[in-house]
């Protein structure tokens, strides 16, 4: 579970320096990659949950 955690950190903290520092400066660009980005955070979110209640059923 702990590698689980690593790269949803690391997916967190790529979200947020493209929030600070990348952004391309065309917003229906900017929301459409933010979107794109919160859906597989929120799918990563999912899936972590699952593996566990997983584990935790054997």
């Amino acid at each position: 579970m702990k590698i689980h955690l690593i790269i949803f950190g690391v997916l967190i903290a790529g979200f947020i320096i493209f929030n600070i520092f990348l952004q391309s400066g065309d917003d229906r660009t900017d929301t459409a990659v933010n979107i794109i980005y919160a859906s597989i955070l929120f799918g990563y979110i999912s899936f972590m949950a699952y593996s566990l209640l997983k584990k935790m059923k054997k």
